[in-house]
Formats: C-alpha cells, sequence, structure tokens
C-alpha cells in the first residue's frame, strides 16, 4: 500500500507541470490553438500570445532572480554555530548506471561538498545522509545515502562519523526518518545542510518534529553580484529580459517549492 501511495504522488508531481509550471502551461496552450484554429481564430491567436507571455516573463532573469532570492534568503545565518551532527539531505546523485562509470554529482551536490567541510570545521562529529532512492531506481542501484557516504568519504569524513537514513522518499520522510535515528543517540541539536532554494520547507518540516535545526544552506542559485549586474546598464537589463532556458528551469524549481510549502501546510507537515 505504501508503495502504491509513491506511485500515485510520483505521478501527480509529473502531471503536475502540464497545469501549473510555465513551459507545460505554454504547451497546453498552443495544443489548445491547434485545435481552435480553424474554428475560433481569434481564440486560437489569444491562446499563442499567452503561451508567448508565459515562456517570455518565464525566462526573463529578472523574474527568476526576484521569485528564487525569495525563497533563497530567507535563512542566510550569520554564523554558524557547533551542533551535535550535521544532517545532510539526498536530491543531489545520479546512480551509477550504465553508462555511468560511478555516482555522478548534479547541481544539489554542493550539499555534501558543504557537509564534509562543516565536519572539518569540527561543527560537529556525526554526518547524517539521508536518502533513499525513487521506486523505479531501488531495484538497480544502491541508496542515495549510500553514494553520498561514497562520495564524502573521499573528502575526509571518516565512515566512522557517518550514519545514513537509506529509505526516505521526500523531504518529509527525511525529518521523520532523522529524528529516530536522534533519539536512538540522544541527540537533538543539528546543522540542516539542503540547497538554499529547498531549506524554508525542510527546515520547518524538521523543526515541526521537535528537531533543533539550524540552517546551513549551501547551492545558491542566486547572489548578490548576479542581482547588481541584471540592473547595472540598460545593456545588461535588456540582455537579462532575453528569455533563457536556464532562467525557464530556475523559476519552474522556485514555484515547485512554493507548491510544496503549500502541500505540506495542507498535510500539517510544517
Amino acid at each position: 500500500m505504501i508503495g502504491r501511495s509513491h506511485t500515485m504522488s510520483l505521478y501527480f508531481s509529473k502531471l503536475l507541470p502540464l497545469f501549473i509550471y510555465p513551459l507545460g502551461l505554454a504547451c497546453l496552450l498552443l495544443l489548445l490553438a491547434l485545435l481552435l484554429i480553424w474554428k475560433r481564430p481569434r481564440l486560437s491567436a489569444l491562446s499563442i500570445v499567452m503561451a508567448l507571455a508565459l515562456l517570455l516573463v518565464g525566462g526573463n532573469s529578472w523574474v527568476a532572480n526576484q521569485l528564487t532570492r525569495s525563497l533563497e534568503w530567507q535563512n542566510i545565518p550569520a554564523t554558524l554555530p557547533n551542533a551535535e551532527a550535521i544532517v545532510v539531505l539526498g536530491g543531489a546523485t545520479r546512480p551509477q548506471i550504465y553508462p555511468r562509470p560511478a555516482v555522478d554529482v548534479m547541481e544539489e551536490g554542493d550539499r555534501m561538498i558543504y557537509g564534509a567541510q562543516l565536519y572539518r570545521q569540527g561543527k560537529a562529529p556525526i554526518v547524517i545522509l539521508s536518502g533513499g532512492r525513487t521506486l523505479n531506481l531501488q531495484e538497480v542501484s544502491s541508496s542515495e545515502s549510500s553514494d553520498m557516504k561514497t562520495l564524502i568519504e573521499t573528502m575526509g569524513v571518516p565512515a566512522s562519523a557517518i550514519l545514513q537514513d537509506a529509505t526516505s522518499l521526500n523531504t518529509y520522510e527525511n525529518a521523520v526518518n532523522v529524528k529516530k535515528i536522534l533519539q536512538q543517540r540522544g541527540i537533538n541539536k543539528i546543522l540542516l545542510v539542503t540547497s538554499a532554494l529547498h531549506m524554508p520547507r525542510s527546515l520547518r518540516i524538521f523543526q515541526k518534529q521537535g528537531i533543533e535545526a539550524i540552517a546551513a544552506p549551501t547551492d545558491f542559485l542566486v547572489s548578490q553580484e548576479e542581482l547588481d549586474f541584471s540592473e547595472d546598464t540598460l545593456a545588461s537589463t535588456v540582455l537579462n529580459a532575453l528569455p533563457d532556458a536556464r532562467n525557464l528551469n530556475q523559476l519552474t524549481r522556485s514555484i515547485k517549492e512554493y507548491i510544496g510549502l503549500f502541500i505540506y501546510g495542507l498535510r500539517g507537515w510544517l
């Protein structure tokens, strides 16, 4: 029953972009325009204009950066205190499946690097890696926490200092499963390491579980320099107004996080 529930959630997450995210919604509008082009040409033209507007606005650097910044800059610590454990959330690797020669690191791989750096700085004596593998990959690859363990050991974190949650499939399960590990060890104060974009939702979920979690964000997509450049000169303003696939992806990720905050709030997980 649990596996079926997760499968349904996975299908839902794949269908959702068609109705909410800019690219999927623009595609639906263009499809509607094709269906209406002969019988309702005005409505068809309106659908095309709306689709174009979505892509132009969604691919705009200023729009993408401002929405991303509204999430990423919420939990920037002045200094990080010492804690009892460092918790690093998954979502940062691709498994070693043919033709990959080894585990691949994605954009979010900064999470592992930063977690290892905090350990080597003496911020906590234990690193807890949290991340299972999506249902369709469970039979062909190891858990993500295992992949992360392999990688952070090469960064100087000894195996004796690493604990794993190898079964969680979402951020809520990250918090629930990590709480069990913390209770077994008599630990409560942690440094929570995840991407800055993901931090607002993650931090609230962990704190909802009664964990004294301190935000240690990394993997920032928006920096002060990038914000300043987008408003520096007329030329840069024009360049940043042009649509770009990276901006569209960044905006979509930000929208996804806001949707996640809304849905997790409805479920009482925040």
